[in-house]
């Protein structure tokens, strides 16, 4: 069971690849079919370039014969009436010669080009105008390849049985003849073997041959086309449609890209999908080869396109009137529709205009409460400054009452402990003494050191950034730098006392105990070198934070 069941599953996996494939070159045959006109036009400029070496005058009639033969062999699947105009030119040069060789020569070619048309008796009279026991090695293998051509042309579409017998016994007998003259190697011979195996129904060991020959051409010659042809022949035979499909499109592809006029895939292309419904297809490429076969002037492929083109014709203009029917019908169904539609969007229009009145009030009533909320805004703005300022300014005052009444504690401690001092030295009579430690300012500098510290420490406990806040407002090299240990100089005790708002020079000078030139001097050469306004400075300074805890 599960065997059975794995090889359905392979069996649908490979028709769906195989489907696959076949679109992929239909889609690659249609591309190469729009652009038939440029490979004609290729085909017309190389056996226009031929023609121009017949204007040189000095050619000898062997040269001009060597030419026309070159041409003829251009022309021979592109124009059956130019091919027969070059081949009567040089059958004309032929006689005028006297060349036996050029004589046999071009009446092969005469003949070959009538069997190929479906002039089969007219091709018989010409070759029994040749003398075969004169005929050279290689005009012999063309005589018996031309007869084998013209009798299995007669076989084929002969329709009483006892001729097609006939005609097919005298195409095996040719073909016999041909086969034991050529060489193994050539393709051929391995053409007449594949064709004998394909004949005798051994299709496995035809299309083996078959593959030897298509891996010595090339797609886009002739000779690939008629392999591939042949090749498509067998997968009828073996009823394998999917590659018979698959190479009758490689056949027509190489015939389009060869500009070969005289071909016969994609008619059987045609026939097929037709078979299989595929109408629209089947039409295009019916017209496609009767456009072909009416530049060729082939009276044997108007024969085979007449009797499918007129079915092919019928059935796709069926087609197209079920669906002109069925356009009609949606004509009417759409227009239905949409007069539904054009009353839908009115209504909606309606709708939207109901919409947009109601947005518009809603974007004005959204503006008024924007503007309301910029007015909230800057009131919570002010608001929140004038708290912070509230809150610095309650911060500075607990910080300096408390920094006050602890100062004012500790001189009082320290006046009382000096009045004893002084009380012991009166009692125990050492005025000397006394008078040796009032003659000295020692006390007086270590009270200001440890006021400054008081201060350096009160000041930055207040206002942590100050030293990094005030350098942001110097230049590079005016930036005040501390040495160790150091809270505040001089420099920045000065500024500190302007951010708390003392900005007289003689107050400053008098708290910090400098003279009123100093303090100016100190002054101007910080506010010298300020990276902001130098009128602006002390405003910027007066800006500094404090710390908010």
């Amino acid at each position: 069971m599960r065997i059975v069941i794995l090889f359905i599953f392979v069996f649908i996996f490979k028709s769906i690849y195989a489907q696959k494939e076949i679109d992929s070159l239909l889609v690659v045959l249609e591309e190469t079919m729009e652009h038939r006109s440029e490979y004609d036009i290729q085909k017309e400029l190389h056996i226009k370039n031929l023609k121009d070496l017949l204007i040189d005058e000095s050619l000898s009639l062997e040269q001009i014969y060597q030419i026309n033969a070159t041409i003829v062999s251009e022309y021979e699947a592109y124009s059956f009436d130019e091919t027969l105009s070059y081949i009567e030119q040089n059958i004309s040069i032929a006689n005028n010669l006297k060349n036996l060789f050029y004589i046999d020569e071009t009446k092969l070619n005469l003949s070959k080009l009538l069997a190929s048309s479906g002039r089969y008796t007219e091709a018989i009279d010409v070759l029994n105008q040749i003398n075969r026991e004169k005929l050279s090695d290689k005009l012999l293998n063309n005589y018996y390849s031309t007869y084998k051509k013209i009798y299995l042309g007669l076989s084929f579409y002969s329709l009483a049985k006892e001729n097609k017998e006939r005609y097919a016994n005298y195409y095996k007998a040719y073909t016999d003849s041909l086969f034991n003259r050529l060489d193994p190697s050539t393709e051929e011979y391995l053409a007449i073997v594949e064709t004998k195996f394909r004949d005798n129904r051994q299709l496995l060991e035809s299309l083996k041959i078959n593959a030897r020959r298509l891996a010595m051409t090339n797609i886009g010659t002739r000779t690939y086309s008629l392999v591939t042809f042949e090749r498509s022949l067998c997968h009828e035979l073996e009823s394998n449609t999917s590659e018979q499909k698959k190479h009758l499109i490689l056949s027509a592809i190489s015939d389009i890209k060869s500009a070969v006029k005289d071909n016969a895939s994609l008619t059987t292309l045609a026939l097929l999908l037709f078979k299989e419904d595929d109408i629209k297809r089947a039409h295009k490429y019916i017209n496609f080869s009767f456009e072909d076969a009416d530049f060729y002037n082939s009276s044997l492929r108007f024969i085979l396109i007449s009797n499918i083109l007129p079915d092919i014709t019928k059935a796709y203009e069926e087609r197209s009137e079920v669906q002109k029917e069925k356009l009609q019908k949606s004509l009417i169904i759409i227009s239905i529709l949409g007069l539904i539609l054009l009353g839908t969007v009115f209504y909606i229009f309606i709708q939207m205009k109901n919409l947009r009145r109601a947005k518009n009030e809603l974007l004005k009533a959204n503006q008024q409460l924007k503007d309301l909320n910029i007015k909230l805004n800057k009131t919570n703005h002010k608001l929140e400054k004038l708290y912070d300022d509230l809150s610095e300014s309650s911060l500075v005052k607990e910080h300096y009452i408390g920094t006050f009444l602890n100062i004012h504690s500790n001189y009082i401690d320290k006046l009382d402990a000096y009045r004893k001092m002084v009380k012991k030295h009166i009692v125990t009579k050492k005025v000397a003494d006394l008078f040796e430690k009032t003659k000295t300012n020692q006390l007086i500098q270590e009270e200001l050191k440890l006021f400054y510290k008081n201060f350096d420490d009160t000041f930055l406990h207040i206002y942590p950034n100050f030293v990094e806040k005030l350098n942001d407002l110097l230049v590079e090299e005016g930036k005040v730098t501390l040495k160790n240990k150091e809270c505040l100089n001089t420099e920045l005790r000065i500024f500190a006392l302007i951010r708390l708002g003392i900005t007289d020079s003689s107050k400053i000078a008098k708290l910090l105990r400098y003279s009123v030139n100093t303090i100016y001097n100190y002054r101007v050469k910080i506010k010298n070198n300020a990276a902001v306004p130098r009128d602006n400075f002390e405003n910027e300074v007066m800006k500094i934070g404090a710390s908010k805890k």
